[in-house]
């Protein structure tokens, strides 16, 4: 029979109780942790939607101001996490004069809202708002994820409104092999998902987003949580992040279902053919300078659909390949160094 220490073993798990008891009184502590703290001014309100303009601690540079379209999925503020994690600061620091769309959280009657809605009328009136307060210049555009689709789509419908365009972990390609979102989208039956529900729940959504890594996403971070429990400042951060993935808005039933169709099923920036509210969108019609940037390691929009823009526009481009994740290149600390001051650069380049 094998030698039991029973007292290492007592004094092991005494500990790990007392780690336990600690780290319950850190998760009543950080329950529900804050963010989207960097200060900023309401600009424009309509329809639940928000347009933001940031306040840094010093002047911006001069440039065209920089306006950032965020995706409809999950809350805007993963570019304002925290304060040490924030691309909207960072973009600040760099000298950029940044305003951003806060979508909001779709109602019932919302249910009707196409993209349409979303890209002409409503980033359209935002992108009217900042330029009109700069004199009604072209402004620049920051695209993420979907947000950067949305962007492609009113560059290409609007080119004389855009100076700059810079797209950030955005898909252009749906149909390359290795994308595992755009292979479960192809196998939906939308017209059935948002009949039967009108609005599609924000906690569907994030299951097929966790589910895409089930063990690392639904697992292994929360046995992973037990080292964090003791440690105030780790928990906080990773309570944050917790509240940022499950504090996320429904989507508008019918432009779901015309995104899921036209670029997830149809690949219409790819295939050709792609319409919106009647207007053909071709990305040759893009004539702002556009600065591509993704993530190597990303598993939602993968390096090979984001590259899919190179040669596609009808002007310059540049691209970039981040280090890190599709989450990555918001929080972690390389791209508290990198990423603001790449976008900023380019900027203010002369990139034609």
């Amino acid at each position: 029979m094998p030698y039991v220490n029973v007292a290492s073993w007592t004094e092991e798990l005494l500990q790990f109780q007392q780690k336990l008891e600690r780290g319950w009184a850190n998760l009543a502590r950080h329950a529900r942790p804050s963010y989207a703290e960097t200060p900023r001014e309401l600009i424009f309100e309509q329809d639940g939607m928000r347009l933001w303009r940031f306040r840094g601690s010093e002047a911006p540079a001069g440039r065209p101001p920089l306006l950032i379209v965020y995706a409809l999925v999950n809350t805007v503020w993963m570019t304002d996490l925290q304060v040490d994690r924030s691309l909207v600061r960072n973009l600040l620091a760099a000298g950029e004069d940044v305003y951003l769309i806060e979508w909001g959280f779709p109602v019932a009657i919302d249910r009707w809202l196409q993209l349409e809605d979303y890209i002409e009328l409503r980033l359209g009136r935002c992108v009217d708002e900042v330029s009109e307060r700069h004199g009604g210049v072209p402004i620049h555009l920051l695209g993420i994820c979907q947000g950067g689709v949305f962007a492609l789509c009113y560059a290409a419908l609007r080119p004389q409104r855009i100076a700059r365009l810079v797209t950030m972990v955005t898909p252009v390609d749906f149909h390359t092999p290795d994308n595992m979102l755009g292979m479960w989208a192809r196998h939906v039956d939308v017209d059935r998902l948002v009949a039967g529900g009108g609005n599609i729940p924000s906690a569907l959504i994030n299951s097929v987003y966790l589910n895409l890594k089930p063990l690392r996403l639904h697992q292994q971070k929360y046995v992973d949580l037990v080292d964090l429990l003791d440690n105030p400042d780790r928990l906080e951060n990773f309570m944050r992040m917790e509240r940022w993935i499950f504090e996320s808005p429904d989507l508008a039933g019918e432009a779901f279902r015309q995104f899921i169709r036209k670029f997830y099923q149809h690949n219409g920036l790819v295939a050709g053919g792609l319409e919106i509210g009647g207007k053909p969108v071709e990305l040759v019609r893009i004539t702002a300078p556009v600065f591509n940037i993704f993530a190597a390691q990303d598993h939602l929009v993968p390096p090979s659909a984001a590259q899919a823009l190179r040669g596609r526009t009808g002007g310059s481009y540049q691209e970039w390949m981040f280090q890190g994740g599709h989450i990555g290149i918001y929080v972690s600390a390389r791209a508290q160094r990198e990423v603001a001051p790449k976008i900023s650069a380019w900027l203010a380049s002369d990139a034609l």
